[in-house]
């Protein structure tokens, strides 16, 4: 199990990867929606903002997400880690149920290429 700390280094090193992109890539994050992020196995929450490109962590709470962000992430800490460094594909980790995300649908369309 990863700790806390290594899971916010995770989303930061994945937030730059984001705003290094470049093409469609680059076009799908360019949202502006708040996003949250539930480590199931640690039972926390990182809320914040995907915007401009990166994702913005402005807090770490106990517990699921308080309220209902736009795009809403759910995973464990391996996991978690394990996406950032390409060793689990989002694809497959979302169509087994090991990597939960929901979003509108027109949210979904644009997260489509970065899956």
């Amino acid at each position: 199990m990863a700790t806390i700390e290594e899971c916010r280094e995770a989303l930061d090193q994945l937030s730059g990867n984001l705003a290094r992109a470049e093409g469609g890539v680059r076009g799908a994050a360019a949202l502006d929606r708040s996003l949250s992020c539930h480590i199931t196995d640690l039972d926390r929450t990182f809320t914040g903002r995907l915007a401009d490109g990166r994702i913005q962590v402005d807090a770490l709470t106990p517990g699921p997400p308080a309220g209902k962000a736009q795009i809403r992430l759910a995973m464990t800490s391996d996991d978690l880690i394990a996406l950032v460094a390409g060793d689990l594909k989002f694809a497959k980790a979302w169509a087994s149920g090991r990597v939960k995300l929901e979003a509108g649908l027109r949210d979904l369309l644009r997260l489509k290429s970065l899956l």
